[in-house]
């Protein structure tokens, strides 16, 4: 199914992945972000509804992703594995490191997030690419 020349079920699926992928790196890390990031159970106590809101950011990331695959007329898996590089890079990475560089958050957390957004932008620009 397409609107407006996207693959409604690429986009679905890229989205599903990615947030696995993220579940994945962040259950099992979890520990070692917390203590990172400084946050508690009690912190985070009455902050659970946050979690609600997860599905978003990979359906709208999968979203961005189709938009630049389509406008950069990127071929196959590793076209759309190539445009899920540079969209990681010069926008979702560069919008992290402000926070990192403007806070006094730990390096390794960085570290965390930075292998999650390469790793949900390649393999969802992958999907994305090769199912036309």
């Amino acid at each position: 199914m397409r609107i407006n020349g996207h693959n409604v079920l690429a986009i679905i699926l890229a989205a599903a992945v990615m947030y696995g992928i993220g579940a994945a790196i962040y259950t099992g890390l979890s520990e070692q972000w917390m203590a990172l990031s400084g946050v508690t159970e009690e912190t985070f106590a009455g902050q659970e509804w946050r979690m609600a809101l997860s599905p978003i950011m990979p359906l709208l990331l999968a979203f961005g992703l189709s938009l630049a695959i389509k406008w950069r007329g990127a071929a196959g898996w590793m076209g759309g594995m190539g445009v899920g590089f540079w969209m990681a890079l010069c926008f979702v990475f560069a919008s992290r490191l402000y926070m990192f560089v403007y806070s006094v958050e730990q390096p390794g957390l960085l570290g965390i997030d930075a292998a999650h957004i390469f790793a949900i932008n390649l393999v969802g620009g992958a999907i994305i690419g090769a199912w036309k």
